[in-house]
């Protein structure tokens, strides 16, 4: 059986929800794997809540659609849990992951799910102590990769090397990656 993780990326436009998704699918290429990496957009504007997805396999991926079964719910922006339905057709035995200051126990009665199953991360504090800029979309990729286990972190961070380092300098992306790190390790602890 060809088992997909699909990932559904919630954000508001200019987080970088669509960046997130297709680092994380450039990646899974890296390491061989079948990806897809989309944003599900229109005209929105800065701050419009906006989608993307990411789908990794280990067989090729004959699905060409909008992601409507999650494994994993990535929610780079707390405020959308009151605007947007945000597990609306998650696997039952799936991960929702949120930036959010507030305790896997807050958030999992909030949202209706099993503690286990629900994981914080202050990716915005990250952002900003490190990146000096609310940009939560590498924090919340290093924690996704964290709790999930979908790709080798080294992998990640090479990747982002490739892709990055003469569009924004090796500044930029040595804060980059040290976001994805902290953020990997705070939420697997």
């Amino acid at each position: 059986m060809n088992h997909i993780t699909e990932i559904c990326w919630h954000g508001r436009a200019g987080q970088g929800a669509k960046t997130a998704a297709l680092m994380l699918a450039g990646a899974g290429l890296e390491e061989g794997k079948h990806v897809q990496g989309f944003p599900e957009y229109g005209p929105e504007r800065e701050g419009a809540p906006i989608r993307a997805y990411t789908r990794i396999s280990e067989q090729p991926i004959r699905r060409h659609c909008q992601v409507t079964s999650p494994s994993v719910v990535v929610v780079l922006d707390e405020t959308l849990l009151d605007v947007v339905d945000v597990a609306r057709g998650l696997d039952p035995k799936g991960y929702i992951l949120v930036n959010s200051t507030r305790s896997r126990d807050e958030l999992a009665e909030k949202l209706g799910w099993n503690r286990d199953q629900v994981f914080t991360i202050d990716a915005t504090g990250i952002s900003l102590d490190i990146l000096k800029r609310n940009l939560p979309n590498m924090p919340m990729l290093g924690a996704l990769v964290g709790v999930t286990k979908l790709i080798k972190p080294e992998t990640l961070v090479e990747s982002i090397r490739t892709k990055f380092e003469k569009k924004f300098g090796s500044k930029i992306v040595e804060g980059n990656i040290q976001a994805i790190t902290r953020a990997r390790e705070e939420v697997a602890s």
